[in-house]
């Protein structure tokens, strides 16, 4: 089938509006989807990967290219294998088949056109476990408007307010607003009713917990933002959580991560050579609790290493 979509590609906001059928576009791919990997995943949040795990699928490529990239051979596209779109079905129905919670699309965007005919193939045979999209958010909102119906949970990422940090670390200036947007038009189509004094771990009846999307404590609509707080970027991460609050209140959760790794490798500049410090992250949380923000998460523990890094050789995907 060919796809109008890749023929003069616009589905994210990098616009680079090329034919993915004769050359690659920003994001490293053409119009065959590949991917890495596709397997049972724990490690993320807790109403996402429960006991039995998400079901990650991760595509090859990535519109951001971020310079701290943990996934970065496959976001570079050095990674990743040819899947067509009913073996792509055929790995949704196997995930659920292992128990899956969920389908956890992992870098998504330029593949989205594929995607949506593969889930609902996969639907139209027996598919239904909620559909998580893990992404950037460096999204064009008509992308996001055409999973409408597709996507249940919607795992964004808020990585910067701030447009120099976001054209220094992932020659992406307008991520901000673009993100925000973006996460706007997620929030609508999951229509979830947050309760400003719910909290995500003690819910006080079944009917608390449905409203915000989850029931028997695990996800099935709503909209988790993640934010990783980086080295020295206590200020940035506070202007982050701000916006997110000014925009969606606790109409979301906001997953806070402390897992930066600098991963051995890559050209980093000297300010992400290292680890977040502990009273770094701390004074992010107890902004975030001063806030008012109610609905979230944090880590805890020894998150910041490279094992959390999964092994992307194929694994359910060949």
């Amino acid at each position: 089938m060919i796809y109008k979509e890749f023929e003069d590609c616009t589905l994210c906001p990098r616009g680079c509006r090329v034919n993915r059928y004769k050359k690659t576009g920003y994001c490293g791919q053409g119009a065959e989807v590949k991917a890495a990997r596709a397997a049972l995943h724990f490690w993320e949040e807790p109403c996402i990967s429960g006991k039995n795990g998400s079901g990650a699928v991760f595509f090859t490529g990535c519109q951001m290219r971020c310079v701290f990239c943990q996934n970065t051979k496959i976001a570079a596209g050095q990674d990743g294998f040819p899947v067509s779109e009913s073996r792509l079905s055929e790995i949704f129905l196997e995930l659920q088949e292992k128990k899956a919670n969920n389908i956890n699309l992992v870098t998504p965007t330029h593949f989205v056109p594929v995607i949506i005919r593969a889930v609902e193939a996969a639907r139209n045979q027996g598919l239904k476990i909620p559909i998580v999209y893990n992404t950037s958010a460096y999204e064009e909102v008509d992308t996001v408007k055409s999973l409408e119906g597709i996507v249940n949970v919607w795992l964004p990422d808020y990585k910067y307010a701030s447009s120099v940090l976001a054209a220094k670390y992932s020659k992406a200036p307008d991520y901000p607003e673009r993100a925000l947007a973006a996460i706007r038009e997620m929030v609508r189509q999951a229509g979830t009713g947050i309760l400003p004094s719910a909290s995500h771990a003690h819910f006080a009846t079944a009917s608390e917990a449905a409203a915000l999307g989850i029931e028997e404590g695990i996800m099935t609509r709503g909209v988790i933002v993640r934010h990783l707080v980086l080295p020295g970027a206590v200020r940035e991460s506070k202007d982050a959580l701000r916006r997110l609050y000014d925009n969606f209140e606790n109409r979301i959760f906001i997953s806070i991560m402390n897992q930066y790794t600098p991963v051995a490798g890559l050209a980093l500049p000297d300010e992400l050579t290292r680890k977040v410090a502990e009273d770094e992250y701390d004074r992010v949380l107890s902004y975030a609790n001063a806030l008012g923000i109610e609905n979230g998460f944090m880590q805890e523990g020894e998150t910041q290493k490279e094992s959390f890094i999964p092994e992307f050789t194929g694994e359910g995907i060949l």
